[in-house]
């Protein structure tokens, strides 16, 4: 796996201290981890019940790893059939090399319109660039619509969580958000407002409504492009996302070009898929598409931002590009017990957990002490792999990403122990002599267990070393032939037949050819 130095893709997090010491800070914030634990146990319940009701779910796991793998083979292709017919449609594409170039086409656009706010259906590509960031740096608001989004929004906070950003929140802090920011920009929670879920769902609802009815731009992003159809996809579970599609005069969708799907029939196990893996469900509440302009129905000016961003980066490597499958469903942040206790802000990115672990690097390169840790961020216990529908092998992507950390030279310490072991194991002079002082080591301490090891750090932290053995195989084997060797030898002396001990019999130790 080939990872250089790239474009980064986000500014957000730069400066971020490598995983362990941001997840060090996590861990100690008691209430998130409570609110995580919960809120992960709650969703893989309800995706397990879910998943078993469908007696060919490998099947369709497989189907779904196909179509993508189909688009990623023959991605320049495909985007160029998404971009025929798009424009067919009425549809005006662009296409963006970087984050810089995505923000300055919304911008350029949005300044054409002379608006001064735009609303936004909840996108990781908006957030993996900063689209906000950049608008707000031009004196133009981004409203975000989704609930979740909102909470993130309104407490200045970062996303934690690649389905439910606000995850390390519970209801108790959200009503407290909402009493305390939402006047600030709009119409004010009730003063009345209590931490019932569905008195936050209306006060969240009222304030967004009056947005919703006056934007004249939209922002949104893109689950699924149909490059048969030119078709976009977005699917959803509050209906905010429908409000944005439909309702303004402009939509602009960011899209990355890995969300290429070849034909419609591929959206069907999509659609299965997704919806399972995500948030327990059978089907989404809301999916919407949208082909172009259609005259008298919803925008009446659409532009579809295509995005690299370092995705063909990944793409051009053939083990790595698996992870361009991803559809964003944060099945293995559910089930990954590395995510459940530090939640999603100690990786340094709108795309946390496993799939932030190995898509990150690939995305940003291995410059910053974020991104050369991150692979390490994990027990490689495989949930991940098990959980995703699209079959990416997080655990393997991990090894390797971890190999080419070291070959860079981060983790210093580890790529030294690695050389010193490659030294020692090429030779067995080298290794019979480690051995023999291994086993010295393992006498001497009997059965003391080893709690820290100088020079081995946090590894030992964290679990207890292996006693080294009283004796090795090698030396097992040695002792026990020569004392059967022994035993045979004087049975045949007094039989007076068979070879004796001198002869070259291949018994350790004696003379002649069989040495």
């Amino acid at each position: 796996m080939s990872i250089g130095p790239v474009q980064q893709t986000s500014a957000t997090f730069v400066g971020m201290p490598a995983f362990p010491e941001a997840a060090r800070t996590a861990l100690a914030n008691t209430q998130q981890r409570s609110n995580l634990r919960n809120a992960t146990s709650t969703i893989r319940a309800k995706r397990a019940s879910v998943v078993a009701e469908v007696p060919d779910w490998e099947a369709l796991r497989v189907a779904g790893a196909a179509a993508k793998d189909e688009a990623l083979h023959h991605l320049g292709d495909y985007l160029e059939q998404l971009e025929a017919t798009l424009t067919a449609n009425g549809a005006v594409v662009h296409w963006a090399r970087d984050a810089d170039e995505a923000n300055q086409i919304v911008i350029e656009i949005a300044r054409a319109k002379e608006v001064e706010e735009v609303v936004k259906v909840k996108s990781m590509a908006t957030q993996e660039i900063e689209l906000n960031e950049a608008l707000e740096a031009v004196g133009i608001n981004a409203w975000e619509t989704d609930l979740a989004e909102l909470i993130v929004q309104l407490g200045h906070d970062r996303p934690s969580h690649i389905l439910v950003p606000a995850i390390h929140r519970n209801r108790t802090e959200i009503r407290d958000i909402f009493t305390r920011e939402m006047g600030k920009v709009g119409r004010p929670a009730p003063e009345d407002l209590t931490d019932d879920p569905a008195r936050l769902a209306e006060a969240a609802r009222v304030h967004l409504r009056e947005k919703f009815l006056r934007a004249k731009v939209a922002v949104s992003g893109a689950n699924f492009a149909i490059a048969e159809t030119g078709t976009l996809v977005v699917v959803e579970s509050e209906g905010n996302g429908r409000m944005c599609l439909t309702l303004p005069e402009t939509l602009i969708s960011v899209v990355g070009i890995e969300k290429v799907l070849p034909r419609w029939d591929d959206l069907g196990p999509m659609l299965q898929l997704l919806p399972r893996s995500s948030t327990g469900e059978r089907m989404n509440p809301y999916t919407t598409m949208w082909s172009g302009v259609h005259e008298g129905d919803g925008p009446q000016e659409v532009h579809v931002i295509l995005l690299d961003n370092g995705r063909s980066h990944v793409l051009a490597d053939s083990l790595g590009r698996q992870a361009l499958r991803c559809i964003r469903c944060s099945a293995c942040l559910n089930v990954c017990p590395v995510y459940e206790r530090t939640g999603g802000h100690a990786y340094g990115s709108v795309y946390p957990g496993p799939i932030g672990a190995i898509l990150n690097p690939q995305l940003r390169g291995t410059a910053s002490e974020i991104d050369q840790s991150l692979p390490y961020a994990s027990s490689l216990c495989g949930a991940c792999f098990d959980a995703c529908p699209v079959r990416i092998n997080i655990p393997e992507l991990l090894v390797e990403l971890r190999g080419t950390v070291a070959q860079q030279g981060g983790h210093r310490a580890e790529s030294a122990a690695m050389k010193a072991a490659a030294w020692v194991l090429s030779d067995p002079r080298r290794l019979a002599v480690a051995q023999k002082g291994a086993t010295t080591a393992g006498r001497l301490i009997g059965k003391r267990t080893v709690r820290r090891v100088p020079g081995l750090g946090a590894w030992t932290d964290a679990r207890d070393v292996p006693t080294p053995p009283k004796e090795t195989f090698r030396q097992w084997w040695a002792r026990e032939h020569e004392e059967r060797g022994g035993e045979e030898g004087q049975q045949e002396g007094r039989d007076g037949d068979g070879p004796s001990p001198g002869r070259a019999d291949g018994i350790p130790g004696s003379e002649g050819q069989g040495r």
